[in-house]
C-alpha cells in the first residue's frame, strides 16, 4: 500500500510516504524557510513540538543535529545530512536518529513554482515496508508531515504578510 496526502501523486512503492502542500508564498521564500536554521526553529515539526538545534551546516555533506521536544515532554534525537541541494528547486536528505542509524530514511523535497505560490512535495522512502508502516502507525508520520507543512505554510504566510524575516541566529 502506498501512502499519500493532500492530493499528491501516489507514492510509487510500499516503502514511501508522499506528502504535498500548496503554500501561498514564492518558491524562493519557501526554500529559504526550509534551509535556514533561524527559520527552521520557528516552524519545524508537528503541532505542539519544538526544536532545539545542536549544530547546523546547510551544504551537501553538511549535517543538522537537533532534538525535537514533544508536547508530552519526550525528547527525540534527530539527525539529517544533506545529500543534494539545488536551490530553490530540490533538496535530498538522509534523516535518522544519528549518523549511524540503520533505519534512516531518504527524503526528496521539491519546490514547484505556481506563480506566487509554491507546491512543496516531500517524498520519503524507508529502508523497508515494515519501517514505513511503523512510522505511519506508531509515529503518525503522515499526520505529522501534514502538520509540519501546515506550520511551514503559516510561517511563510506570516513572513509574506509582514514583509519581514525573524531576527535571530545566522543561517
Amino acid at each position: 500500500m502506498a501512502t499519500t496526502s493532500n492530493g499528491g501523486e501516489p507514492a510509487s512503492t510500499d516503502r514511501e510516504i508522499l506528502i504535498s502542500r500548496e503554500i501561498d508564498a514564492p518558491r524562493e521564500l519557501v526554500f529559504e524557510a526550509f534551509t535556514g536554521v533561524r527559520h527552521l526553529s520557528r516552524w519545524w515539526g508537528p503541532e505542539g513540538f519544538t526544536t532545539t538545534t545542536r549544530s547546523f551546516e546547510f551544504r551537501v555533506g553538511g549535517e543538522w543535529d537537533f532534538v525535537m521536544h514533544g508536547p508530552d515532554g519526550t525528547d527525540y534525537q534527530e539527525w539529517i545530512t544533506w545529500r543534494e541541494i539545488v536551490p530553490p528547486e530540490r533538496i535530498e536528505l538522509l534523516h535518522g536518529e544519528s549518523r549511524t542509524d540503520p533505519h534512516a530514511f531518504e527524503t526528496v523535497l521539491t519546490f514547484e513554482p505556481l506563480g506566487e505560490r509554491t507546491r512543496i512535495a516531500m517524498r520519503t522512502v524507508f529502508p523497508t515496508r515494515e519501517l514505513r508502516d511503523e512510522a505511519v502507525e506508531k509515529y503518525h508520520a503522515v499526520e505529522g508531515g501534514e502538520q509540519t507543512l501546515r506550520n511551514l505554510a503559516a510561517y511563510v504566510s506570516d513572513l509574506t504578510r509582514t514583509g519581514t524575516a525573524p531576527k535571530g541566529a545566522d543561517d
